[in-house]
């Protein structure tokens, strides 16, 4: 059971390729929906340096139409929602980490482009649902990442403030949207994005491993310890 004291920092994460390791579910989707139809289609390299924007953004480069449109993100979804499972792993570390964040009493939450659901069931098939105190989509704001609402949004329902809390995430749009909210943002390099547009964000912090993230996480509550 989560303690009832609060530990700095509140530690809000992005989904995929923070906690998740499905980028080969994320191409492979996209690569079906656009092979569905004839007309403009990202390269591979294009369509993962915009992960981490909403899908609908994404998609919304390329469609020619709002019924292209609809179609592209039906087709994707159903190839997602078929192959999820098969495809969708926690990165090694995470799930001992985030049990131990958890344990110490810090305030967990995902912050993600992904719809609310989508994120939910991901969570749920790699093990992580229940140390979570809640999941933020794309569904729940009206503006998204880089915008700092979602993780706004995040942290009212927390009843935290943006000063006591940290955003990991492997995207510029996380470090961009970290900034811009007043939290501190941890950038991390496992991820689908390559280094120098990541780094280009201005993370407060950029860590290469797991075992990295939990030694900074345990700074940081160290240098808040009154």
């Amino acid at each position: 059971m989560r303690p009832t004291h609060t530990q700095y920092p509140v530690v809000l994460f992005d989904l995929d390729g923070t906690l998740i390791d499905s980028l080969e579910l994320l191409v492979g989707a996209m690569t079906h929906a656009f092979d569905s139809r004839q007309g403009p289609r990202p390269t591979v390299e294009e369509w993962v340096a915009t992960i981490g924007r909403p899908l609908l953004w994404q998609f919304g480069q390329y469609a020619t139409s709002d019924d292209d449109l609809q179609h592209l993100v039906r087709t994707y979804r159903a190839f997602q929602l078929e192959h999820h499972d098969r495809l969708t792993r926690a990165y090694d570390g995470i799930p001992s980490l985030v049990a131990s964040l958890d344990a110490a009493g810090h305030p967990l939450g995902v912050v993600t482009s992904k719809f609310g659901h989508l994120a939910s069931r991901s969570l749920d098939h790699v093990g992580l649902s229940r140390h979570f105190d809640l999941v933020v989509g794309a569904d729940h704001t009206a503006k998204h990442k880089p915008d700092p609402d979602p993780l706004w949004f995040a942290l009212g329902q927390l009843q935290q403030e943006p000063s006591g809390a940290v955003y990991v995430g492997d995207s510029p749009f996380d470090v961009m949207a970290a900034n811009a909210a007043g939290v501190t943002s941890i950038a991390v390099t496992w991820g689908a994005a390559s280094r120098t547009p990541l780094l280009d964000a201005s993370p407060r912090h950029v860590v290469d491993t797991v075992a990295e993230l939990e030694s900074l996480l345990l700074q940081l509550r160290a240098a808040a310890a009154p």
